[in-house]
């Protein structure tokens, strides 16, 4: 549905911090996206060097910046900022490693105001990776 020109129209991440590769179905309050996971990004220089794994926090920030798109894209909500303000019961169940392809899949399940809270999923080939709950904030 959107490619990463389209995607960088929406949120202000850029290489090497755009986490979002595709968006392949969106409505109004949920998003299935793609995050191609190479071995030529920055982090596996040092996580691990021996035995590349895709730190957790990526993973969750991956997620979060799905979610962005699907918020940002409201016409309320264009040219604005998503910010973390927590992120509950996450687990993360399954290492992800170059090679894999994640696929994020967040809902929008409150929206109050500037606050918001959406639940969270990534998988690779079916299985669990992450997921849990993430709570933002839309700011200028």
């Amino acid at each position: 549905m959107l490619n990463s020109n389209e995607i960088q129209q929406i949120i202000p991440h850029r290489y090497p911090f755009l986490l979002v590769d595709r968006v392949l179905e969106m409505d109004e309050t949920s998003i299935t996206a793609i995050k191609n996971v190479s071995v030529n990004e920055m982090q596996f220089m040092g996580h691990f060097p021996e035995k590349h794994v895709m730190p957790g926090v990526l993973i969750t920030e991956a997620l979060a910046q799905a979610g962005a798109i699907v918020l940002l894209s409201k016409e309320e909500y264009k040219g604005k900022i998503a910010y973390f303000v927590g992120i509950d019961n996450f687990k993360f169940r399954k290492q992800v490693t170059p090679g894999d392809q994640l696929i994020l899949n967040v809902e929008l399940v409150k929206l109050k105001s500037i606050m918001g809270i959406a639940e969270a999923k990534a998988t690779v080939n079916g299985e669990v990776c992450a997921s849990g709950t993430i709570k933002f904030a839309i700011g200028e």
